[in-house]
């Protein structure tokens, strides 16, 4: 029989009935704490679990379904929004004796807020009011306008044992339907609970989205980025090998502990989030879509909203103080959205659009909702023009090759690793997306980065263009030394992004060369300028005229212009240096090498006095030049003698 999973989460003012309700449906009281029990209402969420019939034309299919059951009371607000941040379902319980209440209007808000946009409304207590059509008639109208103005309404009296089968069915219609939510490959669990069961070790509970995870396998825990390995799982109160996206899950993770019982550092609780190697980190940045319900404002509900002030920030199921910047403007304008920047008192790990909840400071109201549209935000050039165009993009970005786009049109390059990996896009579609807009020309796709095609022509054109400089104001020198143009190209990219040698490559296709550390166009040959000619001269007739006994290298430079000539003619390869202190031409080095091949060839192993008498020079040369002969693999050392490198092999 085929089962699809599904998560549905209670909402509603407190008292109203909703844990009776799950009761009812379930079999399973949710409410599970002893003040709980002693208060009569629900403080804590609360869990529950069930199978519903579907009829479909398709042969026999159930719908299992898991329930979270939220606390109504205002004071526990924060538990409802961890308990609604991933559900496929709303059901809307509003008691027909006290009607639509302050805590109904802010909890639909939330779905609202959340994007929760299925939903079935149950009136409880019908047994209480004498009119009961009017009842219904009051919830309709506060549902109108938003995404549950259709739901259908249930009347429910738990005493008399009514209208819950047909609450069911109700439940079933609404979801009969709807997918499964997919298996991304980037499984996530926002932890709920997290506590300890003799024997057996830490456990936690959530909802699973975005990916599967196995019996045995590695996971990491945000935002501490603590690791750990899954023992054992059950959902439903049986033992599963392997949980899907869209089923609450309890998982054993032993090697951990409840953040409220232990102080060291490899601990879990309600805020965490259990997920894979690979898929991002958690930051204290983000940038967001801000919307106002216009519900809120309509009834003078609405918290005035400022650019700077505080506020608490609710996703999953974790809550943090925060800092709200506004890209634009002191004040939120009413009703209409708001590019917005969240600055975090601790790091957080969400992904591009997810959706949260913003509560004034001190926890106590409701006052916006929105979308995340950058998770690793940079808060440098927040409020310029560009990174506003490029926020507006990612508003409207619906697949991974809009989102690059739109992430490029400020930024420029983007590190490849890890490119959207806090996003709802799997990593096939990402890479189908990289090579489809590199074939269209509009990304550069390089070994570590992506990156936007007009600035990467922008940057290569600033690099030749300080090569052709440095062409123009050092004509002697065989290029731009590298050094230089990496401090040319860093002036213009983010730290800790390394495209250099991209861009070398695509320099060396288009007519440049590197010789040893430095670049140059190809075409470039090295030429002395006008006031380097006479000392140039000078040095080749001395090197000329003491072949194989020439000055000190201090003597040929007595001055700088004689310097600089001695460093083009070493550049340029008339002159060879032969060690710290001294240089031949590069013709009479090689007549050197004939001449001693020759002497070996027909004398065999020579000591440096013989081989210095064959050239008729001094030692001060002879040493160093036959050091460097054997460096070159010309002759061989064998005690005080040389013989010819390829003749000692044979």
């Amino acid at each position: 029989m085929d089962s699809k999973p599904f998560i549905l989460a209670t909402a509603g003012h407190v008292d109203h009935g909703k844990s009776a309700l799950v009761k009812a449906l379930t079999g399973i009281d949710p409410d599970r704490l002893p003040e709980e029990k002693s208060r009569g209402i629900t403080i804590d969420l609360g869990f529950a679990h069930t199978t519903l019939p579907v009829s479909s034309s398709d042969g026999a299919q159930t719908i299992r379904l898991g329930i979270v059951d939220v606390p109504g009371h205002e004071d526990f607000v924060k538990n409802m929004v961890a308990g609604v941040g991933s559900v496929d379902l709303a059901l809307l319980v509003v008691a027909a004796d006290d009607g639509w209440m302050p805590q109904t209007e802010e909890h639909l808000q939330i779905l609202q807020y959340l994007g929760v946009g299925r939903g079935v409304v149950a009136l409880t207590k019908a047994d209480l009011v004498s009119d009961e059509q009017a009842s219904q008639e009051q919830i309709r109208s506060k549902l109108r306008g938003t995404a549950l103005a259709d739901a259908p309404i249930i009347a429910t009296s738990i005493p008399q044992g009514r209208g819950i089968e047909e609450l069911k069915l109700a439940i079933v219609q609404a979801l009969k339907d709807a997918q499964p939510r997919p298996d991304l490959g980037k499984p996530r669990l926002a932890v709920d609970r997290a506590f300890t069961i003799k024997g057996a070790g830490t456990v936690v509970t959530g909802t699973l989205i975005g990916g599967s995870l196995q019996r045995g396998q590695q996971i990491v825990v945000q935002p501490a980025g603590v690791t750990s390995r899954i023992r054992s799982m059950q959902s439903g109160n049986s033992e599963i090998a392997q949980v899907l996206p869209g089923i609450r899950v309890a998982l054993n993770l032993p090697d951990l502990h409840p953040r409220d019982q232990a102080l060291a550092s490899s601990t879990i609780g309600r805020g965490d989030v259990v997920t894979i190697a690979g898929l991002g980190s958690p930051s204290d940045t983000l940038d967001v879509l801000l919307e106002q319900s216009d519900r809120a404002i309509e009834e003078r509900r609405a918290h005035t909203v400022t650019n700077g002030m505080p506020v608490r920030l609710h996703f999953g199921s974790a809550s943090v103080p925060a800092r709200l910047c506004l890209q634009q403007g002191e004040e939120l304008v009413a009703v209409q959205p708001a590019l917005a920047q969240l600055r975090l008192e601790s790091p957080a790990y969400l992904f591009a659009d997810d959706r949260f909840i913003l509560r004034d400071s001190a926890g106590r109201r409701t006052i916006a909702g929105g979308r995340v549209l950058d998770p690793r935000a940079q808060r440098r050039g927040f409020r310029s023009a560009a990174r506003r165009a490029s926020l507006e993009r990612l508003c409207a970005a619906r697949d991974p090759a809009s989102r690059i786009l739109a992430m490029l049109a400020d930024r420029h390059l983007l590190p490849r690793e890890q490119l959207l990996a806090q996003s709802s896009f799997t990593e096939k579609s990402i890479q189908d997306a990289i090579a489809q807009l590199a074939a269209q020309s509009e990304i550069i796709a390089g070994r570590s980065s992506i990156i936007e095609t007009a600035w990467w022509h922008a940057l290569l054109k600033r690099a030749a263009d300080a090569i052709d400089a440095d062409h123009d104001a050092h004509p002697e020198r065989t290029g731009l030394p590298m050094a230089e143009l990496r401090s040319v190209i860093t002036a213009h990219i983010p730290p800790h992004v390394e495209i250099f040698d991209d861009l070398l490559a695509s320099l060396k296709k288009d007519g440049f060369t590197q010789t040893d550390a430095a670049i140059g166009r190809a075409a470039h040959r090295p030429a002395l300028p006008a006031h380097l000619h006479a000392s140039a001269d000078k040095i080749r007739n001395i090197l000329s005229q003491q072949a194989f006994d020439p000055p000190s290298r201090k003597q040929l430079t007595p001055d700088t212009r004689a310097f600089q000539s001695l460093k083009f003619l070493i550049g340029t390869g008339e002159v060879i240096e032969i060690g710290n202190d001294l240089v031949l031409l590069t013709s009479h080095y090689h007549k050197a090498i004939e001449i001693i091949a020759g002497h070996l060839r027909q004398h065999g192993p020579s000591q440096v006095s013989e081989l210095r008498q064959a050239l008729n020079t001094s030692r001060r040369v002879m040493v160093p030049l036959l050091e460097k002969l054997d460096q070159q693999r010309v002759t061989l050392r064998q005690g005080d003698k040389r013989v010819l490198h390829n003749a000692a092999s044979k």
